[in-house]
């Protein structure tokens, strides 16, 4: 007996691409790479109110799309040592998951980029990428093609990471700089 695909079923199946995805880490595998002096995380997510979201979008041009950002207190024995945020931007078309450290001063220490999920632009993870965030601070410009070097076929990934560690470190001079 002959099985035949429905005709409209052909062009359904030439457009579809795989599923396409790298976890590149877990949030407690970021904590320890970004903080390995840390000896515990205590969770401080944070609920914003529409007053912090315009404040933190006024300090960075970059929108706050989150009400509740995903952060804990890195510690060392009884003393914070920095904060450690999770955080999602879209690359092209998906999201890319990633984990920023910023210092009490409000200083990166460093990103960890956590899930890929694009085709193109994963040289975002690459270290000698990532290193170039380490030190910035909010009062820092943070151009793509000036202070952040771009990467040829991952220009959106880019960005949108830069965008989004400008976004935390106003969301660190907003909110997280007063909790302390």
């Amino acid at each position: 007996m002959k099985s035949y695909l429905p005709l409209f079923a052909i062009p359904v199946a030439a457009i579809t691409s795989p599923a396409y995805g790298i976890q590149y880490m877990t949030v407690e595998q970021a904590q320890q790479a970004l903080f390995p002096q840390a000896s515990a995380f205590a969770e401080n997510f944070v609920q914003l109110n529409d007053d912090q979201r315009d404040q933190i979008e006024a300090l960075s041009d970059v929108r706050q799309r989150w009400k509740k950002q995903k952060v804990w207190k890195a510690m060392q024995a009884d003393q914070q040592v920095g904060w450690f945020i999770v955080d999602k931007v879209i690359g092209k078309h998906e999201f890319i998951t990633y984990a920023a450290a910023i210092d009490m001063n409000g200083d990166v220490i460093g990103i960890e980029i956590m899930d890929y999920r694009e085709t193109y632009g994963g040289e975002v993870g690459q270290e000698n990428w990532r290193k170039q965030f380490v030190g910035v601070d909010l009062k820092s410009p943070l151009k793509l093609n000036q202070d952040i070097q771009n990467i040829s076929g991952a220009t959106l990934s880019c960005r949108n990471v830069t965008n989004g560690v400008k976004r935390l470190l106003a969301l660190h001079n907003t909110v997280l700089q007063a909790d302390n």
